[in-house]
């Protein structure tokens, strides 16, 4: 699977755990060329460009169409007055147009940034006072809900409205969508000035107007909004080096180039993981993209999966619950034959890939699934397990290449480091937990107009920049990093630190509990006291008693929840990671306590 790395890959022999599980012939320290995202983009048309690129409701876009489709949108967006380092918001589903919309807005020098399609408008127009777009491009069926009422109340200049199926082959859509959608969502736009996407689409393309000199290791490609998980988002600068080396990073983990690789596209684009490992990657490794919507239901995936041509095998990006899906789903070999040995490629994230849904996907699937670690802030992708060969269980891999990685004093980054990797190094293990810090060329700019931010997240050590994390854990001898939890999270009680992923991850292994979040809550006694919600098997006897009696006998007694709450489905974002903000700002102790205030 892995192809020759180029020679002027540089491997570092210097780190202690290059020779243990590291993937073979994948360089430690890679250097990345300085290239803009549509020079990546030109590259790859000039190798594959009679290769299919996108796959969207029965439509297929090759490489040479989409370049063509690109510089066609990048046209008629400088006819629209849209200079370099303008803001163009995207409020799209995954459809052909976001990927077109996303490509032509940096082709030009502009800057990307995606707006997720389920928020309300307030969301929506916070989103808008952050980044200040000039142009924003919205579904048409979603414009009279989310945006008609905040538009007059920001400094938009220009609206484009794109129908799902704009750009989708109407011979085959009605059928697909039927499937996958019931019908074609439709809509008004009737804000003054609006535009047809399709419109624009009819502009001839003119070299003369594309040739933009960009800085890429200045010059931002994309905003890419932050989780909020320790307050309110924040628009990370993103620029063309960050994302393209990302994408590179992603492209040598996966194995190289590989032709005709499929990538399935469940995750939102608008989402840092699937903006780069879904959006980038495919292009990144010559390969395509499955583009959904929607969340299909998982027999409409498998139907899919066997239908389409999948040789190469797949590249399946996502949180835990999507790859339960498959490890739960009964009979799959008898059912879906064809989907069999193609889930090639599967990174979990957006929280733990417990090692019960590690080992039931791959005994159900015949696939690889390992554990990926990312943060907005680094475009997202840091780490993940081998793909190839020994990957351990409970631990966020190895660094992508050209990334390091270290643990650093939680509480004062001046210190230095805990831990490195490196041959001189003896502070291994849970006792040497403190903040992990990361440094390579994926690492973001900064905050958009957030500079204390900026100050307090990005710092110096050795010369080099290290982005603070937030996350709490600990290295491993062989150089692999196990998260114990987020900074901010860490619950004291009775002056014991507990960590609401430890606590999580034992009660999991109680074979009837499903999911778990745990959360402090306020305590005048303690100072926090412990809760966890619980989802439990349908079939299951347990109560928040004989849950507690079971933690009791298998944990330490200051890990033990002061309360539990058996729970339905545990709220979670739209990539599958649980909410457990929302859980604790609800729950009645910390309302008696803060009142609605989050």
């Amino acid at each position: 699977m892995h192809p020759k790395i180029d020679s002027s890959f540089r491997v570092n022999e210097k780190k202690r755990w290059f020779h243990t599980w590291w993937p073979e012939n994948v360089p430690y320290n890679a250097e990345f060329e300085e290239k803009s995202l549509n020079e990546m983009l030109d590259e790859q048309v000039e190798k594959y460009p009679d290769h299919n690129l996108i796959w969207f409701l029965g439509t297929w876009v090759t490489y040479k169409l989409f370049q063509d489709y690109v510089k066609r949108f990048a046209t008629a967006l400088v006819d629209l007055g849209i200079k370099k380092g303008d803001v163009i918001a995207i409020h799209l589903p995954n459809c052909i147009q976001y990927v077109v919309a996303y490509y032509a807005t940096t082709r030009i020098g502009a800057i990307a940034s995606g707006i997720n399609p389920n928020y309300q408008p307030m969301e929506i127009l916070h989103q808008i006072e952050i980044i200040k777009p000039k142009v924003l491009i919205v579904l048409d069926s979603l414009y009279e809900s989310s945006i008609k009422p905040i538009i007059d109340n920001t400094k938009i200049e220009k609206v484009v409205y794109t129908n799902l199926v704009d750009l989708a082959q109407m011979f085959s859509t009605k059928r697909i969508l039927g499937k996958f959608l019931k019908k074609i969502p439709t809509g008004k736009c009737d804000y003054e000035g609006a535009v047809k996407f399709k419109d624009l689409m009819k502009t001839e393309p003119r070299d003369s107007d594309l040739n933009v000199k960009i800085d890429v290791k200045n010059d931002a490609a994309t905003y890419i909004m932050t989780g909020g998980s320790t307050g309110l988002p924040k628009a990370a600068v993103l620029t063309h080096f960050n994302v393209v080396s990302n994408a590179e990073q992603c492209r040598l983990w996966l194995g190289g180039e590989v032709p005709g690789m499929g990538n399935i596209g469940i995750l939102p684009l608008f989402h840092s993981f699937a903006h780069t490992v879904v959006m980038n990657t495919s292009i990144a490794v010559g390969g395509w993209m499955i583009l959904f919507p929607t969340p299909p239901s998982q027999d409409e995936l498998c139907e899919l999966i066997e239908k389409l041509p999948c040789a190469e095998g797949l590249i399946y990006a996502g949180a835990e619950i999507l790859f339960i899906k498959f490890a739960e789903m009964r009979h799959l070999n008898r059912r879906y034959p064809g989907v069999m040995g193609k889930l090639k490629l599967c990174i979990s994230s957006a929280g733990p890939l417990h090692k019960q849904v590690r080992d039931a996907f791959i005994e159900n699937t015949g696939g690889r699934i390992v554990e990926g670690y990312g943060l907005s802030e680094a475009s997202p992708a840091v780490s993940a397990g081998n793909l190839f060969g020994e990957s351990p269980v409970g631990v966020i891999g190895m660094p992508f290449p050209g990334t390091e990685w270290g643990i650093f004093y939680p509480d004062d980054f001046s210190k230095g480091p805990i831990c490195l990797g490196n041959p001189d190094d003896s502070k291994f293990g849970v006792e040497n937990t403190g903040e992990i810090c990361v440094h390579g060329p994926q690492i973001m700019k900064g905050y958009l107009e957030q500079l204390d931010e900026t100050k307090n997240t990005l710092l110096e050590y050795d010369g080099k920049t290290w982005l603070l994390t937030g996350d709490i854990g600990f290295m491993n001898e062989d150089g692999t990093i196990e998260i114990r939890d987020r900074k901010k999270q860490l619950i004291k009680f009775k002056g014991f630190s507990v960590f609401p992923k430890e606590v999580e991850e034992l009660l999991m292994k109680h074979p009837d509990i499903l999911e778990v979040a745990v959360s402090g809550l306020p305590n005048d006694e303690y100072g926090e006291v412990i809760k966890a919600w619980v989802s439990i098997r349908e079939d299951s006897d347990l109560s928040p008693k004989s849950i507690k009696e079971w933690a009791l006998d298998n944990m330490a007694h200051y890990k033990v929840p002061q309360h539990i709450a058996i729970v339905g489905d545990l709220p979670k974002n739209i990539v599958g990671k649980v909410q457990r903000r929302a859980l604790q700002i609800n729950d009645p102790i910390w309302k008696e306590k803060y009142g609605d205030r989050t």
